[in-house]
């Protein structure tokens, strides 16, 4: 089996495995605009990248329709290259961010659906905002035009088994229905990896990050 059969097997199967409702996007960071390609070609239609230039690289490659995803942290001062080309951006993580980010879109004719990062961990060395602050900058980014708040995302610590992550999606999952009782029109909940998918489902998640499970274990290139 050459290695984009390989791509297009593992992403048909993952598809086939992951419940209706829950939307799959594909994490290329590393990975080729040819093997995005595949996953594209096998039924993945959202694509997630960290890194603005690397975003504008691949989709100038790809021609074949896809939703593209900013899932890294995104710096003030590419804002206006990340309204041009992504489809939603899932790491606000600052009212400021926020702010030149609805500028930006306003500038350009465009709306943008954003999710709020949340640090569910409170880890010092990743991004996002502490789960008791979630609140305040929602009703801040709710606030602005050119933007409209679609949910939350998080990636919770490392650990040695999925359900190690349980604790931090159950927390998550809370903070999303209180966010949404207390009027906010939310649909989207980012959380799970290759790993840990399964678990952020069984506790609500309705969109997962998949790397590895799609393209495979080895290192990118």
């Amino acid at each position: 089996m050459s290695p984009s059969e390989a791509i297009a097997q593992r992403c048909r199967e993952v598809l086939r495995r992951v419940p209706s409702g829950v939307t799959v996007v594909a994490a290329t960071k590393g990975w080729t605009p040819d093997e995005v390609r595949q996953a594209i070609a096998a039924g993945i239609g959202h694509i997630g990248e960290n890194y603005v230039q690397d975003a504008e690289r691949k989709k100038g490659a790809v021609l074949e329709p896809a939703t593209w995803h900013m899932i890294g942290r995104l710096q003030t001062n590419k804002v206006n290259r990340a309204t041009r080309v992504f489809d939603w951006v899932q790491t606000i993580h600052s009212a400021e961010l926020a702010r030149r980010l609805s500028a930006s879109c306003a500038a350009h004719g465009k709306e943008l659906p954003v999710l709020l990062q949340v640090n569910i961990g409170r880890e010092p060395h990743k991004g996002g905002v502490p789960p008791e602050e979630i609140p305040t900058l929602a009703r801040e980014v709710r606030a602005l035009p050119s933007l409209h708040l679609r949910g939350l995302m998080a990636i919770p610590p490392a650990g040695e088994r999925p359900e190690d992550a349980r604790p931090h999606f159950r927390a998550m999952r809370k903070l999303f229905a209180a966010l949404r009782d207390e009027g906010f029109a939310l649909d989207t909940l980012s959380m799970g990896m290759s790993a840990d998918w399964e678990v952020a489902v069984e506790e609500g998640a309705t969109m997962i990050r998949l790397g590895t499970l799609l393209f495979g274990p080895r290192s990118p290139g």
